[in-house]
């Protein structure tokens, strides 16, 4: 490799770095959260690392999990158009910062530019198509074997999710159950 090619591959990689710092900034990340980590982030795109992340003990996790279920036990109270109104305000930020998003992806994922901007279109469409569900959440009325008495069927909200989110898809997977699952998912 000559020398100039070499510059120019560091240059590149120094560049994805720094324009990563900067759309993190921008959408109001703190910068120690990607930077102060023992866990190295690399974009396929050179394989260098552009961040360093947190790893997290089975204790914090188990934490995490716990304060996630506590606010669940609310979040379930909370009439399902109320949540769908939630759901349509992550998808107008979603739009918002459709750009930079979709520019993260690229950089992390090595993906092209316009499939970094789909995984984001995809949260967005999953976004208002969870909103219309929040409105359809009906249940049947079964009839039994007791005169004027009747059963209904009544959804709720699921609960605590994990998501594994498949390496091709690191978005849109995650908006999906993120739309649907926002206390709509029943």
């Amino acid at each position: 490799m000559s020398a100039t090619s070499a510059s120019n591959v560091h240059a590149h990689n120094t560049d994805l770095a720094v324009e990563a710092d900067k759309l993190l900034t921008a959408l109001g990340v703190s910068r120690t959260s990607y930077t102060d980590g023992m866990l190295a982030v690399q974009t396929p795109i050179t394989g260098k690392t552009i961040g360093r992340v947190e790893e997290i003990s089975v204790g914090d996790a188990t934490a995490v999990i716990e304060r996630a279920h506590a606010a669940f036990l609310e979040w379930r109270l909370v009439p399902a158009p109320k949540r769908g109104e939630f759901v349509r305000l992550l998808g107008e930020e979603l739009r918002v910062n459709k750009e930079a998003l979709g520019r993260l992806v690229s950089i992390e994922g090595g993906k092209i530019t316009s499939e970094g901007l789909g995984e984001v279109q995809e949260m967005i469409d999953i976004c208002d198509f969870a909103v219309g569900l929040s409105r359809q959440l009906y249940g049947l009325t079964i009839a039994t074997e007791r005169g004027e008495h009747r059963m209904m069927e009544s959804w709720h909200p699921l609960g605590v999710t994990g998501i594994i989110s498949a390496f091709n898809f690191p978005v849109a997977v995650w908006g999906m159950e993120r739309g649907s699952g926002a206390g709509l998912r029943q």
